[in-house]
């Protein structure tokens, strides 16, 4: 099986670290010209010269983008046509969890969590999708999480905000299939990134000793690796994929009770 983005543009939000750039990464690693949107300037330079040690010819773009506000996916969107003139591939990947009891979390909250984690992808898949039509060519893959399918108490506004995302992705690959635009969830367990780098030191914990920690509650008895969530995203960004859309995809090592 040959995985062979070569020709195609890829924009990836949330793609200055974790599996955001995971996935920059792959991509660029099979020929893809990258746009990789955050919000930190500095973060967003590291990103690229990361991808540049592993892959010195890959073309990258960086964007400086809050995608919880429509005016930044406007903007962001108006540079990656400016650098690269096409959008071919759509990952939607940014936001982080947020979860506490229902009785605490103000409408604020609620409605930063949609606007960072579904709007965002709404806004920026409507842009992009005209002249993915046009071409009759385009893949667009929601970054959501296990929760989206089998939430629990205690895990809203982030669990919510992510089933709105699985129906997204549903009613989009209906819409998208007439135009051979695919959609499809990759749905993330416990996956090393630097979410849980953050909160072992919240916490005043080794990383290592959390990673291990939470690997026991896996059935394969590990964290998951960035690395191994990019390597399906760039197979279902690619001529590979061709025949999968509207499916929500578990990448989770069998931690999710729900297939």
């Amino acid at each position: 099986m040959i995985i062979d983005l070569k020709g195609r543009t890829a924009v990836i939000t949330g793609g200055s670290k974790g599996l955001g750039l995971a996935m920059a990464k792959e991509f660029a690693l099979n020929g893809a010209q990258v746009a990789i949107i955050g919000r930190d300037n500095a973060t967003l330079k590291a990103a690229s010269a990361e991808i540049h040690t592993h892959h010195g010819e890959a073309r990258v773009l960086t964007v400086s983008a809050d995608m919880s506000r429509a005016s930044d996916v406007s903007r962001a969107y108006d540079e990656v046509m400016a650098a690269f003139g096409r959008i071919d591939i759509v990952v939607n990947n940014v936001g982080a969890s947020a979860a506490k009891p229902f009785s605490e979390i103000t409408d604020e909250e609620w409605q930063a969590d949609l606007d960072l984690k579904f709007f965002s992808a709404l806004r920026l898949t409507r842009l992009a999708w005209p002249q993915m039509a046009e071409r009759k060519w385009g893949r667009v893959i929601n970054t959501l999480a296990i929760a989206a399918k089998a939430a629990r108490a205690g895990s809203a506004p982030s669990s919510v905000t992510r089933a709105a995302g699985l129906a997204l992705t549903k009613v989009l690959a209906g819409e998208g299939a007439p135009h051979n635009i695919l959609v499809n969830a990759l749905l993330v367990g416990l996956i090393e990134s630097d979410q849980w780098e953050r909160k072992a030191r919240a916490s005043n914990r080794p990383v290592d000793d959390v990673v291990t920690e939470l690997g026991r509650t896996v059935p394969l008895g590990r964290m998951g690796t960035g690395e191994e969530f990019a390597n399906i995203a760039a197979f279902l960004a690619s001529e590979a994929g061709s025949y999968i859309t509207g499916t929500a995809i578990n990448v989770d090592g069998g931690l999710s009770p729900i297939t």
